[in-house]
């Protein structure tokens, strides 16, 4: 008999672990040899992000936060809008290079040795702040090859 509570217990413990879906995050260009340094990175991600907590990402080279989700790529592609007169906003000495989406803003890092990018829905305003909470993450894991400003 003391073992139906504990089935149902194991059941409903189940269907809450599956209440947190997986998130997929579209397939994008990576550069080539960023695989080790993403993977480091994207282990080594903070737990919240602009009071969003993480969520579980199927992509390697990437992490999440909130839902609507706060995601990081790692190992982008260099953006084509990115030149030597393109503005560099810095955040807590991290340079991103800011583009509007039709939800939000792509954040991109600029002058580190790999790109990585930040995709921000206007449900987190001010944007900013979640680039602010990855700040020093980036800037541990990705090093500033020539600083923007």
């Amino acid at each position: 008999m003391k073992r139906a509570p504990l089935a149902a217990a194991l059941l409903g413990s189940m269907l809450l672990a599956s209440c947190g879906s997986t998130l997929s995050v579209d397939d994008y260009p990576t550069e080539s040899g960023t695989s080790v340094n993403c993977k480091a990175l994207v282990a080594d991600h903070p737990l919240t992000v602009a009071g969003q907590k993480n969520r579980l990402v199927r992509d390697g080279n990437a992490a999440a936060w909130g839902d609507p989700a706060i995601i990081l790529r790692c190992g982008v592609e260099k953006p084509r809008e990115l030149g030597p007169a393109a503005r560099c906003d810095m955040i807590n000495d991290v340079g991103w290079f800011t583009e509007s989406t039709a939800d939000g803003y792509l954040f991109t890092t600029i002058g580190r040795e790999y790109f990585v990018s930040v995709e921000v829905p206007h449900d987190y305003d001010p944007e900013a702040d979640a680039l602010a909470d990855l700040a020093d993450f980036v800037a541990r894991h990705d090093p500033v090859v020539q600083p923007c400003v």
